[in-house]
């Protein structure tokens, strides 16, 4: 057995990018996290946002958050996939910490 840990990622993509491309990415994403054994995948649209420094000449972005629960490697394969795609400026993995429900034994 797989231990998954719980995770947050945000990506922003460029401002004017399509509402097609930005539903494409956002579905080509809750794939691979499907296809790579993702569990309880929540995406939200976070809408364009102004961003408080400008990244590669971009002064706004659309926020997209994904939560859902993976292993390391998953994390690793979406992090080359969003580094090497054109549409997103910025992207960040959060690992979040759960609160466990196990009884501990004194």
């Amino acid at each position: 057995m797989i231990f998954l840990n719980n995770y947050e990622t945000v990506y922003i993509l460029k401002p004017d990018v399509t509402d097609s491309v930005n539903l494409s990415l956002v579905n080509f994403y809750k794939n691979l996290l499907k296809e790579k054994g993702a569990k309880n995948i929540v995406i939200q649209h976070r809408g364009r946002r102004h961003l408080s420094y400008n990244i590669f000449h971009y002064y706004d972005g659309i926020y997209v958050q994904m939560n859902y629960q993976a292993n390391g490697q998953l994390l690793k394969l979406l992090e080359k996939s969003m580094r090497f795609n054109d549409n997103i400026i910025r992207y960040l993995n959060i690992k979040q910490n759960m609160i466990n429900s196990f009884n501990i034994l004194n």
